[in-house]
């Protein structure tokens, strides 16, 4: 019997004899049969943040810890000392089965083989955006989440702010009509990209598990390019600026617009020279800077066709003619934001969905100030989630979830989507004359309900990674 089942069915059975009225315990005492148990898996960085926002102040269980450097872990170990530790998230599912569920944020490489890890033993899962490194693990990862009915939530936490609910709302009553063009720009990257890999070896960090830390990617030596935070700006771990930012920027208009599979992704990047001036192709490593466009069929809330641009690396849209001059795009310093154009106005907001406005076609303004009254608690995002859990996943609580897999799974394959296209932009085959072009300068076509590029089969060898050997999905 599964341990939720059996705490249920023990209530209840020893309810006679066992009942102490909850004013003795004391105001705000939760029994311990009411609170999820739940494994951390990645404790640094975003990670602590996450157990903390999870554990909320005692309504939830951190019951272990599993880290491959434990002195980033550090934190959480000392917040949680009875948390069991691990550096081997397989040794953590081996030997302890006494949990409900995890979360998991670590570096995009590793989501998918963790996260699938964790649904195929019946336990739910809060992972870190981008829910995957690559499109197939999205799709298999949200088929596995329902046929296992896992309840699941990606860590864009703007989806769950009141910003996010107010434009589907003003979009939903008609205010801006349908929307043809978006903009999404970010100042990101904030990291290296766009740069050769460093081949020096150096001695291993104390304490850190590299083989693990490396997991299902290509095995490369231990380098501070890559750990920490660094691994963002290459393509054997991250899915640089785009998949940072786009799960926050993109859900506004993905959720508003109702959208699904995008049908053609075209890019461009920016270039780095070599000292004889002529442009260096660098597949290890993201781009310094990109524009993406991706078009998007019409969709029942908005029966037109759609085109998204994304810019990063530090550009963004100009002013459209419909905001004042000394009013910012997006966030108040425009470094991130959104832009939707529609019939009778535009629609933007910042990062997370924050501060969304509207600049009506005859002159009038909307504005849906994010004051303390209307933000979303600290952790709020998680703490939604470990309610689902605890409701089960047929619950409606289950249901009102922002990012369950059904929604992150389409968000991020189209994210990622952009991604293939970067990808694809230094790729050659030979043309006419049997002299090299490069395909990827051109648009590509895909087809979202088989997951492939229909007129360019050299970019589909990033629809999906090849797995390190015992690291597979």
């Amino acid at each position: 019997m599964k341990r939720r089942s059996f705490l249920k069915k023990a209530s209840y059975a020893t309810a006679g004899i066992s009942i102490v009225p909850r004013h003795v315990l004391g105001q705000g005492y939760i029994p311990p049969s009411d609170k999820l148990n739940i494994a951390v898996i990645g404790g640094g960085g975003k990670g602590f943040s996450d157990a903390v926002n999870t554990w909320n102040e005692g309504a939830s269980n951190i019951t272990a810890i599993c880290d491959v450097d434990w002195n980033r872990a550090s934190e959480a170990f000392k917040k949680f000392p009875l948390a069991k530790k691990y550096k081997d998230y397989r040794k953590l599912f081996d030997e302890l089965n006494d949990f409900d569920a995890v979360t998991i944020s670590t570096p995009d490489h590793t989501h998918a083989v963790i996260t699938m890890a964790a649904i195929k033993r019946e336990k739910h899962v809060y992972v870190q955006k981008p829910l995957t490194h690559n499109i197939y693990e999205a799709r298999m990862l949200a088929q596995a989440a329902r046929k296992h009915k896992i309840v699941s939530q990606m860590g864009n936490q703007g989806a769950s702010g009141k910003g996010v609910a107010k434009m589907v709302k003003w979009f939903n009553k008609g205010k801006i009509g349908n929307v043809h063009n978006v903009d999404v720009w970010t100042n990101r990257p904030i990291w290296p990209q766009g740069i050769k890999a460093k081949t020096n070896k150096l001695p291993l960090l104390d304490g850190l598990d590299w083989e693990s830390w490396i997991g299902p990617a290509k095995m490369v030596d231990y380098h501070p390019q890559y750990h920490p935070f660094k691994w963002r700006g290459w393509w054997n771990f991250g899915t640089g600026a785009l998949g940072d930012m786009g799960c926050h920027l993109i859900d506004p208009p993905y959720r508003v617009l109702g959208l699904g599979y995008p049908t053609e992704v075209e890019s461009s990047v920016g270039a780095v020279f070599t000292r004889d001036w002529s442009p260096e192709y660098l597949p290890e490593s993201c781009p310094p800077s990109s524009r993406t466009q991706l078009k998007f069929k019409a969709t029942d809330k908005n029966p037109v066709d759609l085109k998204m641009t994304w810019t990063d690396g530090g550009l963004r849209p100009f002013h459209p003619d419909l905001i004042p001059a000394d009013h910012p795009i997006g966030s108040n310093n425009s470094a991130n934001g959104v832009i939707m154009y529609g019939e009778k106005g535009i629609m933007t907001c910042g990062t997370y969905g924050r501060n969304p406005k509207i600049y009506f076609n005859n002159g009038d303004f909307l504005e849906f100030n994010d004051t303390e009254e209307n933000k979303l608690p600290e952790h709020g995002h998680q703490a939604s989630w470990v309610e689902a859990c605890k409701a089960g996943f047929d619950s409606r609580k289950h249901r009102k979830l922002t990012s369950s897999f059904d929604f992150a799974g389409p968000l991020t394959e189209s994210i990622l989507m952009g991604n293939l296209a970067i990808r694809s932009y230094g790729l050659r085959e030979k043309g006419l004359n049997n002299k090299f072009i490069y395909p990827g300068r051109k648009k590509l076509l895909w087809d979202g309900t088989n997951m492939k590029i229909t007129n360019f089969e050299p970019a589909n060898q990033f629809v999906k990674r090849q797995y390190r050997e015992g690291w597979s999905l």
